[in-house]
C-alpha cells in the first residue's frame, strides 16, 4: 500500500524535514485505517532515503497506550525493537551490536518499520521528521509478494519480537519478498466469536481491522479493506488455520464448507496465484505424542478446489515438522527454535516446488 495523490511539500526547518503521512514515497504495507493508522501484526511501512542520520515518528492519540513495539530494519539487517509511544519518538539508528559496529557518520537508506505484537499493536502516523540534508526516495517493492492467513501459530504470539520472528516473517525474509500476516490469536476460521475476536478470519480478512475486540475498542470490524491498495498484490498466499475451529467444536464438514467457501472468496481477488494449504503440525506432548485436528480435512479441502477446475491449491504436508522440543512446555506454541525450524522447512519446501529466492532486494543500499 502506497499513498497516492500530488507530492506534499516536505516541511523544513533548521535542523528537521517533516514528511507528511500522506507523502506518496513512504511505501505502506499491511492494513492501515484512515487515521492512518495499523491494524494486524506485522503492519508498517518502508522508507528509502538518501542522508539518512536522524528519523523521528510523530504519533496520533491512536497509538497503544502506554506504548507499541515496533520492528526496525536498517539496510535489510535484523530487526531490532523499538518501544514509541503517542508524541514524538526518536528511532535509534543502529541499535543493535551489529549496526554499533558500523562508522557513526555512515548513513543508512533503507528503513523498514513494522508493528510486532498481535496486540497492542497499534501506531498512528502523523509525520515523519527526517534530519535536514536527507531526500526521500522511491522504495522499490520486491516482485515477489507472500501474503500468509492463519491465527496464533503465524502470528508469533510468545515470541519475544513478535511477528518479526514468526514462520511467515522469517519465509519472507529469506526469499526477499514483500510479506503481509493477517493472523490472530483464538481466533477461528468460521465466522463466530473465538478466544476474545468477534469475528472469524472468513470474514475478517475482508475488512481492513484485526478480529480482536478484547484488545482494541477504536473500530466495528466492517470498514471494507481495498484491496487495490496492497502494493504489490500477493504473488502467492499460505494458509494455515484450523486449530481454534476444532477447539470451538466446528465440525470436520462445517470446517471443510467454511475453507471451501473462502478459497473461492479469494479466487475471486488472487485468479491466477498459488494457494498453499498447511496441514496442521498437531500440539506436541512431552511423552513424544502429538495430537492433530481436522486429520484428512484439508486434503479434502484442496481435492474440492480441483474439482471446481482449481489446479493451483497445493497442499503442504506438516506431519512431523513440530515436536516437543519446538515448543513452549506451557502453552504448546512453536518457540523461537521451533519458528525457525518450520521456516527452515517450508523454504525448502517451496524451493521443491519451484520457487526460488531473489539474489537481492528490489531496492539498493546507497553506498
Amino acid at each position: 500500500m502506497s499513498g497516492v495523490g500530488a507530492v506534499p511539500a516536505p516541511e523544513t526547518s533548521a535542523k528537521r524535514i517533516v514528511i507528511p503521512n500522506d507523502h506518496p514515497l513512504i511505501h505502506f504495507h499491511g492494513q492501515w485505517d484512515s487515521s492512518p493508522g495499523t491494524w494486524w501484526a506485522g503492519s508498517g511501512f518502508k522508507l528509502h532515503v538518501e542522508n539518512l542520520s536522524s528519523l523521528t515518528l510523530n504519533l496520533g492519540p491512536h497509538t497503544t497506550s502506554p506504548l507499541a513495539s515496533v520492528g526496525v530494519s536498517l539496510d535489510y539487517g535484523p530487526f531490532y525493537t523499538v518501544n514509541v509511544t503517542e508524541g514524538s519518538n526518536e528511532i535509534p539508528l543502529g541499535a543493535n551490536e551489529s549496526e554499533q559496529k558500523r562508522s557513526s557518520n555512515k548513513s543508512r537508506s533503507v528503513v523498514r518499520i513494522n508493528v510486532e505484537g498481535w496486540q497492542n499493536n497499534r501506531i498512528n502516523l502523523e509525520t515523519i521528521g527526517l534530519n535536514k540534508g536527507a531526500k526521500l526516495l522511491p522504495y522499490t517493492p520486491s516482485k515477489l509478494a507472500f501474503q500468509f492467513i492463519g491465527d496464533s501459530l503465524s502470528a508469533g504470539q510468545y515470541l519475544p519480537l513478535g511477528v518479526d520472528q514468526a514462520w511467515p516473517f522469517l519465509t519472507g525474509e529469506y526469499f526477499k519478498a514483500e510479506h503481509n500476516v493477517n493472523a490472530q490469536p483464538g481466533a477461528a476460521l468460521k465466522d463466530i466469536v473465538s478466544y476474545g475476536n468477534q469475528h472469524g478470519v472468513s470474514y475478517q480478512y475482508f475488512k481492513t481491522e484485526d478480529t480482536g475486540y478484547y484488545y482494541t475498542s477504536d473500530h466495528n470490524y466492517t470498514t471494507p479493506w481495498n484491496f487495490l491498495r496492497d502494493d504489490p498484490a500477493p504473488t502467492h498466499l499460505v494458509i494455515h488455520i484450523g486449530a481454534n475451529d476444532a477447539s470451538q467444536n466446528v465440525t470436520a464438514d462445517d470446517f471443510v464448507q467454511t475453507f471451501t467457501t473462502f478459497l473461492g472468496r479469494l479466487r475471486g481477488l488472487y485468479p491466477v496465484q498459488p494457494f498453499f494449504i498447511f496441514t496442521p503440525w498437531g500440539w506436541p506432548s512431552a511423552d513424544g505424542s502429538i495430537s492433530y485436528y481436522y486429520e484428512g480435512q484439508y486434503e479434502r479441502i484442496v481435492q474440492q478446489r480441483r474439482v471446481l477446475g482449481d489446479p493451483n491449491t497445493f497442499l503442504v504436508n506438516t506431519t512431523g515438522w513440530v515436536t516437543w522440543q519446538d515448543v513452549f512446555p506451557d502453552n504448546q506454541h512453536p518457540n523461537v527454535p521451533g519458528h525457525q525450524k518450520i521456516a527452515r522447512l517450508f523454504e525448502q519446501w517451496l524451493e521443491d516446488w519451484g520457487l526460488r529466492p531473489k539474489s537481492r532486494w528490489a531496492t539498493p543500499v546507497l553506498t
